[in-house]
């Protein structure tokens, strides 16, 4: 039986899900409902006009059509439905299933795809999954004003936001791999935490790994494993981070940080699910679903000869991308507001809000490092003062005066709010943004920056590891 009922709201018993069955075959429609029978009511159609005059007369629980086009699939019909005002999970079916098949029915709003012949328990599997799926996270509302909606990890309700749930939702229950994109800072690993929570895979099977933390001669290692002795220090056999996740998701951060050699081999292990331990000869089947993100423009990294194009088409084949904080309007304040509550308590303070000149200071600066920045600056606020409401004098100086934090070299100003005290930044946010200065300066490359700086790769590769577990520390 499939467990269509949720444990938190059962439906009564004499209500039942309904799916629709959308075929011109009419060997489909009938197999399909002779399986379902027994968990849903079923209604079938032949065409898509009839199945959008079933939709007028009541809304299913999940539509199952067809792609199958004169001569060669087409995903006209899924559109259909989306404009017919349907927004419930589509499961797309085709005799001639193929990658492109999948991207097409995936961008028309399909929830799933499944190749014909498809058995019976298969069906009732996929149908519950979707259902469920659908059932249990709460549909985002498309809210105004300074309602925050709270989504997987996400803070906000701008209509950038909303646009990330609704693909999230669409694209979780796929095996299709995600390409996500977006600036430092804008919740890339929460995004796939959030992919991995709708995927239905176990929630235990989400294995992240930030490939710029981690030196080029262990990556192969972190990924794929290692038997003992296949290089000095491997003292034991070792499962990799593939393995770690078999039936789950491997989200790779900072792909485009990855060794050219390395990107070869990992396009193998797309390609056949097939992967071997380091100075190992035997080949193990492992089952991932990919996510990926950078916050680099990745087409960019193809074009100058930095990563695998053939391996960018793999992995990019269901992409997000992340809106900047900048561009989510009142998601600034529905953020700061969420993380001083949060800290407040943390830190036994008494903050219940922001008093409207600090509010409007928040509300109006940029935030070049996204949602990581913002937090960090409540934080530090929360833990160095007190009382009833953020006033200005309370913000960083590069807040208050509403401009970009100051360059490297740059004296600090001296501040006009609250004290006349020169502005100081710790040492730690100096030598950070220098470091990611360097990189941006030598377009991403670490041996370059790290000689400029005259400091060791091994250095840079340290310190961003250390920013990196400090912001999922906070972020949790």
């Amino acid at each position: 039986m499939m467990p269509f009922q949720g444990p938190e709201e059962p439906a009564p018993r004499h209500v039942r899900r309904l799916v629709l069955i959308i075929d011109a075959d009419p060997a489909f429609r009938r197999m399909a409902g002779q399986a379902l029978a027994s968990e849903v009511d079923c209604r079938a159609a032949e065409t898509i006009d009839d199945g959008l005059e079933i939709l007028d007369q009541r809304d299913p629980d999940l539509v199952i059509v067809s792609m199958d086009g004169a001569d060669a699939p087409h995903a006209g019909d899924i559109e259909a439905l989306r404009f017919a005002g349907y927004e419930g999970p589509i499961l797309a079916t085709s005799a001639r299933v193929s990658l492109g098949f999948a991207v097409e029915a995936m961008r028309a709003g399909a929830s799933d795809v499944a190749g014909k012949p498809v058995s019976g328990p298969d069906l009732v599997r996929r149908v519950g999954k979707l259902i469920e799926a659908e059932r249990a996270p709460a549909r985002p509302r498309r809210t105004g004003g300074r309602d925050a909606t709270d989504f997987e990890g996400f803070i906000g309700a701008s209509a950038a936001m909303t646009e990330v749930y609704e693909q999230i939702r669409r694209i979780g229950p796929s095996k299709a791999p995600v390409f996500v994109t977006g600036e430092s800072g804008t919740g890339k690993e929460v995004t796939a935490q959030a992919i991995h929570t709708h995927s239905g895979r176990p929630a235990t099977r989400f294995v992240a790994l930030n490939c710029g933390a981690i030196p080029k001669d262990l990556m192969e290692s972190e990924i794929f494993g290692h038997v003992k002795g296949a290089f000095t220090g491997a003292t034991e056999d070792r499962a990799g981070a593939a393995e770690l996740a078999d039936g789950g998701t491997l989200f790779l951060d900072e792909i485009c940080e990855m060794d050219l050699a390395l990107q070869t081999k990992l396009l193998r292990f797309i390609q056949t699910g097939e992967m071997r331990r380091v100075g190992d000869t035997r080949t193990r089947e492992v089952d991932v679903r990919f996510v990926c993100a950078t916050n680099r423009d990745p087409r960019a990294d193809v074009a100058a000869g930095r990563f695998r194009e053939d391996l960018y088409y793999r992995l990019c084949v269901l992409p997000i991308h992340l809106p900047p904080l900048r561009r989510r309007g009142d998601d600034v304040l529905c953020l700061a507001e969420a993380f001083l509550g949060r800290f407040s308590a943390e830190e036994g303070r008494h903050f219940r809000g922001f008093d409207p000149a600090a509010a409007q200071i928040v509300a109006r600066y940029s935030w070049p490092g996204n949602v990581r920045q913002l937090q960090n600056v409540i934080r530090r606020l929360v833990v160095m003062h007190d009382g009833e409401h953020v006033t200005a004098p309370m913000l960083p100086l590069a807040l208050a005066h509403g401009s970009q934090p100051a360059a490297a070299g740059t004296a600090p100003a001296t501040s006009t709010v609250g004290d006349l005290r020169p502005s100081v930044e710790p040492f730690w946010v100096q030598e950070r943004r220098i470091i990611e200065e360097a990189l941006a300066a030598f377009d991403g490359n670490l041996s370059r920056a790290a000689a400029a700086l005259e400091i060791s790769p091994s250095t840079i590769y340290r310190k961003r590891e250390s920013w990196a577990r400090e912001g999922l520390q906070q972020a949790g």
